[in-house]
């Protein structure tokens, strides 16, 4: 699939109504709507975390996007339900567009086996570290400098100390780290002095992923983004901004204590 030529979120919905990346979506209805809320404490791990997300299913295909926990209102997914994607990709949450688009993409091309990765079987942390490992692999060897987290996972932060690349770690809800790093809570102000970016799929939602677009197209830093959120999505940015992706859609490794894939897509000579 070629990379998308637009310059941001807006402009790829756009470039879907009119087209441009396959049938009309005023074609498609919406058949569920999905609301997944889990908590999670990991074995050894002395902080627990909350995950809120939308899903939004087209035949057979699952869109998604992550939100702060209660943010959304269960009535607002449900309300997607019969109603057709175009109508969706207008829709006044952002929540609401990312996974219609995330769904409709996802539908007209399913995701490409050909660096798929399988997550194995094991505990919630079992899985959350073999995830991460294959999420750091993206980032370019030898990594240069220091990396900027965007959207703290602890165990992508573990796979980095052991692999002892120096990363800054970003969220907007603030906090510290296992290891009581604080966390920066503004990802534009830590962007010019770090090297490289590793971003959750979130930044689609909640507004932040075109500025961090439009800094590693301006730099050449390398752009790498893991996603459950918008998996479909980010991938269409691969070579035009974005060095790699690793696309996880639903269901998702924390959701089930089996055999989960995740999809790798990057930049050609990114091996």
């Amino acid at each position: 699939m070629k990379p998308a030529a637009v310059s941001g979120l807006d402009e790829l919905v756009a470039d879907v109504l009119a087209g441009g990346a396959g049938s009309d979506p005023a074609r498609w209805r919406i058949s569920a709507g999905l609301v997944t809320k889990q908590g999670t404490h990991h074995a050894t791990r002395d902080r627990g975390y909350r995950n809120h997300v939308i899903s939004l299913r087209l035949g057979g295909a699952v869109g998604s996007c992550a939100v702060e926990p209660d943010e959304i209102p269960d009535d607002a997914v449900y309300d997607c339900v019969g109603r057709d994607v175009a109508t969706l990709l207008s829709h006044p949450l952002a929540a609401v567009r990312v996974a219609a688009l995330d769904a409709y993409l996802t539908h007209e091309h399913p995701h490409d086996p050909a660096d798929a990765v399988t997550v194995p079987a094991g505990s919630s942390l079992d899985k959350s570290l073999a995830r991460a490992a294959a999420v750091v692999d993206l980032l370019p060897t030898p990594p240069r400098g220091r990396v900027l987290v965007v959207g703290v996972v602890n165990s992508l932060l573990h796979r980095l100390r052991e692999r002892g690349i120096r990363y800054v770690p970003c969220d907007l809800k603030g906090g510290e780290t296992e290891w009581g790093e604080p966390h920066v809570t503004e990802a534009e102000a830590a962007l010019d002095g770090c090297d490289a970016v590793l971003a959750s799929g979130m930044t689609l939602g909640n507004g932040t992923f075109d500025s961090l677009l439009r800094h590693a197209r301006g730099t050449g830093k390398p752009l790498v983004l893991f996603a459950q959120t918008g998996s479909a999505v980010l991938r269409r940015f691969v070579g035009a901004g974005v060095t790699a992706v690793s696309a996880e859609p639903y269901p998702f490794f924390w959701l089930d204590g089996g055999p989960t894939v995740i999809y790798r897509y990057r930049t050609e000579g990114t091996r």
